[in-house]
């Protein structure tokens, strides 16, 4: 699976893979990337998240977080 970063597939990519430790407290959706999935403390660890009204956000891939802070208010609406 792709990315808003890459075509391709990477290593740095955080969304999720099916592992059957994962909880709705462990994974998020990407508000930019349409609820692509994300696992938050792998995202956190790459600082690939936001906090935005008191809520926290986490991204995909290093694109999202700009596209974030272009348009919060649009994307936390969709998260």
């Amino acid at each position: 699976m792709g990315s808003c970063c890459s075509s391709k597939t990477t290593t740095e990519d955080l969304t999720l893979t099916a592992r059957p430790e994962q909880t709705d407290d462990t994974i998020a959706r990407c508000p930019v990337m349409a609820g692509t999935p994300v696992v938050k403390v792998d995202a956190e660890a790459k600082g690939l998240f936001r906090d935005y009204n008191g809520q926290r956000y986490w991204f995909c891939c290093a694109g999202c977080g700009p596209a974030f802070d272009a348009d919060p208010a649009r994307y936390a609406v969709t998260a």
